[in-house]
């Protein structure tokens, strides 16, 4: 029997130990800010966008919030972020996805500093993360699940990962950060015959493909370790892209839903605002 990791318990400490750098930057005069932009009517957006807030208030973080409505086009939307570009009491700046359907996202998201890109969704940003290079924004959920897996202990080199969704804000820049670790990466995807072949040998298992339980205990490795990042929302529940309850019987660690990879990404939003702080301050 497996067990569900204690995401809660990670965040927690996690937060503690950027609460003290934070204040350990506003004695030296830098107090770190983020611009957030919501453009749509989407519920789970505003919650999250929320949850965003809040958290910056518990760290510190200064925050400032441009929520626009349909009236609005996608040049209002880049011309708030070049502003902000310019701003230099403005170290993050975060585009709430998704926009609404007549913006154009890729003009949006293409127009951010990339030394302001704490999402890491810019094309130079993602460019940096499959060369190598070390210094750049690592994309929020990709990087709460590398906290997760270093938290608790795993060794990723050797290991087969095998991660189902090939989205740019989850799937593709996962697989670079677990190849870096040394990992043999597959992914699956939508075109992909019979996912179960490949997800029957992962070590390492990250579904992130938006499918209500479609990961079940008969796809699962015996004592694989499983990240969950689905957030579907049917009938009034939270449900992962994973069957947890059946593939606890199989696997040696699973990350549950709600309270998992989710809470992890705001966490990793306030780490990159940081990093930008201290990078714009030349720290």
């Amino acid at each position: 029997m497996g067990e569900k990791i204690n995401v809660k318990d990670i965040v927690r400490r996690k937060k503690e130990d950027l609460k003290k750098e934070v204040e350990a930057l506003k004695k030296e005069g830098i107090s770190p800010k983020l611009a957030v932009i919501l453009a749509s009517e989407d519920e789970a957006s505003k919650i999250y966008v929320g949850k965003k807030r809040k958290m910056c208030e518990e760290m510190g973080i200064g925050q400032e919030e441009y929520i626009l409505d349909s009236s609005k086009t996608t040049q209002d939307v880049v011309d708030i972020v070049k502003k902000l570009n310019d701003d230099k009491s403005v170290n993050g700046i975060l585009v709430q996805l998704p926009l609404f359907k007549h913006m154009d996202m890729d003009e949006v998201l293409d127009s951010i500093s990339d030394k302001k890109d704490v999402d890491g969704f810019h094309p130079l940003t993602l460019g940096k993360l499959f060369i190598g290079e070390k210094e750049t924004f690592i994309s929020c959920t990709p990087k709460g699940i590398m906290t997760i897996l270093d938290d608790i202990c795993v060794d990723c080199e050797g290991k087969h990962a095998v991660i189902v969704g090939r989205s740019r804000i989850v799937g593709k820049p996962i697989s670079q950060l677990l190849l870096k670790r040394g990992a043999t990466v597959t992914i699956c995807h939508s075109k992909t015959k019979d996912i179960s072949v490949f997800t029957k040998q992962a070590d390492i298992l990250v579904a992130a493909v938006g499918k209500p339980h479609i990961i079940k205990a008969d796809m699962v490795k015996e004592g694989a370790i499983v990240i969950d990042v689905g957030i579907n929302r049917i009938d009034g529940k939270i449900l992962g892209d994973v069957d947890t309850e059946n593939v606890l019987n199989v696997c040696d660690k699973i990350t549950p839903v709600p309270g998992g990879v989710g809470i992890t990404t705001v966490l990793s939003l306030l780490e990159n605002v940081v990093q930008a702080a201290k990078e714009q301050n030349n720290i």
